[in-house]
């Protein structure tokens, strides 16, 4: 096999601008403790019953003005000086943004090796080299070496070949075999991808062999690296690699790269030893990799805590739930982050108008009429405008939408979707679009502009998934001044805090149980804020901008992790 043809070219560093946001004024809740007056709660749409006047504390009679913010200006950031000591961290997965991207794992790749670098990490990210990679990128990636690996059981081998792309301080190495990678989307069929991935799991410990590349923690990312810690333990024990400790995390628990148990000894060249109940044996002739790297890891992380609580209970278990509950001790939860360079209302060059904290109560209106605009709906500021940002599958509780949409939709109501996935959904969204024609848009596709314009033109976002590991919609919407409504699962339990009518407290609407009249219900409720205490609406808007949704956090709590690891 011949190695790829590049172009070795300087790296192309992209700085995009910041700007340091100036946190609410404590003028917020400065009302005094001992004023407190008569207020009628609003009356909710889905409930007959008024419910009685109570003495509440008024914050304010008006939302919030621009004036109440004090004013600041611009500094240049200072980079913030990590006393923690360094750590080197691979991480190895199949899909990373710019490059190939189909769900948040793309996000993640991403987004969290660079906030590690603020934490005093060197990260290398792996990636398969797809074909479908934007040729940009391959013209711009510099050939490394190669060498032959033997494979299978049968003692097959086959070429590897190491592409390397610097970008942000972060090294991209891509393994680079066409026999593998000539698909144009990363995942075709478990007929294919379970050799691609067995193949791709050791051809990333064999690429940081060869390159004399010793990480402190390699950082595996869901099935289909999921191999690469059974593989250290088993067919590295005699290599510099041994000393690293392995993560390994889960970010949506239903894919776990099962096929019968002679395709994946075959391909992965696995003793059968390892084929057995404890590890990569599942029912009676299967093999689950991903079951596998659970017993192998050193630690199992997942994308928020209560989704690393659920999936260790059989209805979110998805037949794991055991094997989950018996390695529980090295088992942990950290939230997802979301990528100020990408996702700032302030800088995004998608949008109509740009906004922050400020004057985001003025541009938003602009911004919600001109998507009404954009989109064939009805050009009035008083319509409450719902976004749908979603793959159109079971799991985003789209039943749940399909159940009350006549009931959501009435003269003050409207509705954006954008998504694809099954066709019933889309079927259902269209068929809306036409009964309720200025009200309802379903844009049946993915557009990413359109998407950045439906977070900040909404007022509201709608996720009422029937699981959620994380969710990052949640996260986006409310860092541009969007209400989530939400159901408490998984990540979106996490990172939304329910509105409290009687402290005005809260950034969104909630539900419990997995229930069509819950989700009216929730929607009602913020409804009603919206159009009868809409200075309550208002603040609510300006809380959720001010809440730091960055992955500083989160990329310190791995950090924590790496050291307590590696220690």
């Amino acid at each position: 096999m011949t190695k790829r043809k590049t172009t070795n070219t300087k790296k192309n560093k992209t700085v995009k601008p910041t700007q340091k946001e100036k946190t609410l004024s404590t003028a917020v809740n400065a009302e005094s403790e001992d004023q407190s007056v008569e207020e009628s709660p609003a009356k909710t749409a889905s409930t007959e019953n008024a419910q009685k006047t109570k003495a509440v504390k008024e914050p304010r009679k008006e939302p919030l003005k621009a004036e109440a913010v004090e004013e600041t200006i611009p500094e240049e950031p200072v980079p913030e000086v990590y006393t923690t000591p360094r750590r080197s961290v691979a991480f190895i997965g199949s899909e990373c943004y710019p490059f190939v991207k189909t769900g948040g794992l793309g996000d993640v790749m991403y987004a969290l090796p660079k906030a590690l670098i603020k934490q005093n990490c060197d990260v290398k990210v792996i990636l398969p080299c797809y074909k479908c990679i934007p040729q940009e990128y391959q013209e711009k990636m510099v050939y490394k070496g190669s060498f032959q690996m033997d494979l299978c059981a049968d003692g097959r081998s086959f070429y590897v070949g190491i592409m390397e792309y610097v970008w942000d301080g972060v090294v991209y190495d891509f393994i680079d075999n066409e026999e593998f990678f000539t698909t144009g989307n990363p995942y075709t069929n478990l007929i294919d991808d379970i050799p691609k991935y067995c193949y791709f799991s050791k051809a990333a410990l064999a690429a940081l062999n060869y390159m004399d590349w010793i990480p402190d923690i390699i950082h595996c990312h869901d099935w289909q690296a999921a191999l690469v810690p059974v593989y250290l333990r088993i067919k590295f024990v005699d290599t510099k690699l041994t000393s690293a400790k392995t993560i390994l995390t889960i970010h949506n628990l239903r894919f776990q790269g099962i096929y019968n148990i002679p395709t994946i000894r075959y391909w992965s060249g696995l003793p059968d030893y390892v084929f057995n109940k404890d590890a990569l044996k599942t029912g009676y002739e299967d093999a689950n990799m991903l079951k596998g790297g659970l017993t192998y890891t050193n630690i199992i992380t997942t994308v928020s805590n209560t989704y690393a609580g659920e999936i260790q209970n059989s209805y979110y278990g998805e037949t794991l739930d055991a094997h989950l509950r018996y390695h529980s001790n090295k088992l942990r939860g950290i939230v997802n982050g979301i990528d100020y360079d990408i996702w700032n209302s302030f800088t995004d060059d998608r949008l109509y108008v740009n906004y922050d904290i400020t004057n985001v109560l003025e541009k938003k209106k602009e911004n919600k009429r001109r998507l009404q605009e954009e989109l064939g709906l009805a050009q009035d500021d008083h319509k409450f405008v719902i976004g749908l940002i979603s793959r159109l599958t079971d799991q985003k509780g789209l039943d749940l939408v399909n159940s009350i949409m006549t009931q959501i939709m009435d003269e003050h109501t409207q509705v954006v979707v954008l998504g694809s996935g099954d066709s019933r959904y889309e079927d259902s969204f269209r068929y809306y679009e036409y009964a309720y024609k200025g009200n309802v848009c379903s844009n049946i596709m993915y557009d990413e502009t359109r998407a950045h314009r439906i977070y900040a033109g909404a007022d509201a976002l709608l996720v009422p998934s029937q699981f959620e590991p994380c969710g990052l919609t949640q996260l986006i919407a409310m860092h541009y001044g969007t209400i989530p409504i939400v159901r408490e699962t998984g990540g979106l339990k996490d990172t939304v805090e329910p509105y409290n009518m009687f402290s005005n407290m809260g950034n969104g609407f909630t539900f419990d149980r997995y229930d069509a009249g819950l989700l009216l219900d929730a929607i009602n409720r913020a409804k009603s804020l919206y159009f009868l205490n809409r200075w309550c609406w208002d603040e609510m808007v300006q809380r959720d901008m001010d809440k730091n949704l960055s992955w500083d956090n989160s990329a310190k709590q791995y950090k924590d992790l790496y050291l307590d690891l590696t220690r």
